[in-house]
């Protein structure tokens, strides 16, 4: 049986926490952000878990995680 493959975007957009939770990049962050508050912007910079309702076709697309 072959390896499978892994989707590569994927792989770059998402990490399995220490307690096996799906970890992403919060959305927001590359531009315009002269109108946001530091408040606003130091709390996009912190990683966020994926809804539950997502993590099942996000584990598909990584079948090693």
């Amino acid at each position: 049986m072959p390896k499978m493959k892994t989707k590569r975007g994927a792989a770059k957009r998402f990490k399995a926490s220490g307690t096996g939770k799906v970890r992403r990049h919060k959305a927001y962050t590359s531009h315009i952000l002269t109108k946001k508050s530091p408040k606003r912007k130091r709390n996009l910079r912190k990683a966020g878990n994926v809804d539950e309702s997502n993590v099942k076709s996000i584990k598909q697309m990584l079948p090693y995680m």
